[in-house]
């Protein structure tokens, strides 16, 4: 017999329920952030809005607290852009993705800045600075500049960046704190050591642990939320189940004992945070977003747009209105959908929106926008 077959409906559903969206988890930060392996943080405050939609009782305050205690920290890992995640999971998959951060840098715009270049001495100079003190890119600039007058300063300050797993320590990424960016090396910000190697023991976990938050699920999928290469040999390696996705014959792998969810399973309205992971994790991402509307969430140059899920799937997006704050006394979130709303998601979307509201920006008033459809 062959694989049995999966309709995008159940894969929708699937997902939205192991990434906490069908119903909100009654845990904390820190236990969700382990579940998802981290929260895409290219904008510091993303995280905030995609805990929130996902847990019941969220506090604002809570992640900006765990961020200051060590318990979580912002890094480059994923597809070499910054997430949230804890300090155990960061000793882990800075090592796994630093293959994609080295290719990154090779074929950045600082590569000509760097031939020819010795990097040990800069990485040492590097460490060395930042166990006295954490620093701001500028600082280190201009230290690789006084060390390497003729070097390109900016360049050196790029490598360490990629070859030094470098936090960005709070007030930065802290809710309601303004902060621009100061470096510390990971190991010395929380006291532990990395894991070995890119290719370590730990690869297998790595392996069921994405599939448990996003399958099932390809080795493309999972290339593509990491920025890994040559991962099939991992799957098949493990003892997994697979499935024949309905829309192109995919083979899908998924853990032994992982429940499918319903396809006919109701799904409420939701928020979901820009560069939230859930539109990200995908090579084929038809499970949640229409190809057609790809480019109306997701710019050339990357920025994720907030997302709104209408019956489960991307039906617009939304943000905070940047433009009515506390000065005013209100704060307002804008929701562009993609096509009318019928009155019942109107409806909740407008009461979604309110408490999303209530709970980022209490004291203030409130107010849910909804503008005219966004044209293709």
């Amino acid at each position: 017999m062959g694989n049995p077959v999966l309709d995008v409906r159940t894969l929708n559903r699937t997902l939205l329920e192991r990434q906490m969206l069908l119903r909100r988890a009654a845990t904390d930060s820190q236990t969700a952030v382990t579940r998802l392996m981290g929260l895409q943080s290219q904008v510091p405050t993303s995280p905030y809005a995609g805990l929130w939609t996902r847990l019941e009782d969220f506090d604002f305050a809570e992640p900006g607290e765990l961020l200051t205690k060590r318990t979580l920290v912002r890094l480059v890992t994923m597809r070499g852009t910054v997430h949230l995640m804890t300090a155990a999971d960061a000793l882990q998959l800075r090592p796994w993705v630093q293959p994609v951060l080295d290719r990154g840098l090779r074929s950045s715009p600082w590569a000509p800045g760097l031939s020819g270049v010795d990097l040990a001495p800069v990485l040492a100079l590097g460490r060395e600075l930042l166990r006295e003190q954490p620093m701001t890119p500028g600082e280190l600039r201009a230290a690789f500049a006084a060390r390497w007058p003729d070097a390109d300063a900016e360049a050196l300050a790029q490598a360490l960046r990629v070859g030094v797993p470098l936090v960005q320590v709070p007030p930065r990424g802290v809710w309601g704190a303004s902060g621009g960016v100061r470096y510390a090396a990971l190991e010395d910000w929380v006291g532990r050591p990395l894991a070995e190697g890119p290719d370590g023991p730990f690869v297998p976990d790595l392996v069921r642990r994405y599939l448990a938050a996003f399958g099932p699920a390809t080795p493309a999928d999972m290339q593509k939320w990491s920025g890994r290469t040559g991962l099939k040999k991992a799957f098949t390696a493990l003892d997994l189940r697979t499935y024949t996705s309905a829309d192109d014959g995919r083979v899908l792998y998924d853990l032994p004992d992982a429940v499918l969810t319903d396809a006919a399973t109701e799904v409420p309205a939701r928020f979901v945070a820009d560069f939230d992971n859930l539109l990200l994790s995908h090579a084929d991402r038809t499970r949640i977003l229409a190809p057609a509307d790809k480019t109306r969430v997701i710019s050339v140059n990357g920025l994720v747009s907030g997302t709104i899920l209408v019956d489960g799937f991307v039906g617009g997006t939304w943000q905070f209105d940047r433009k009515t704050g506390a000065a005013q006394g209100r704060a307002a979130v804008v929701v562009r959908p993609f096509a009318p709303l019928a009155p019942a998601d109107r409806d909740a979307l407008e009461a979604e929106g309110a408490r999303l509201l209530a709970a980022a920006h209490p004291g203030l008033g409130h107010d849910v926008r909804f503008a005219a459809p966004a044209e293709r």
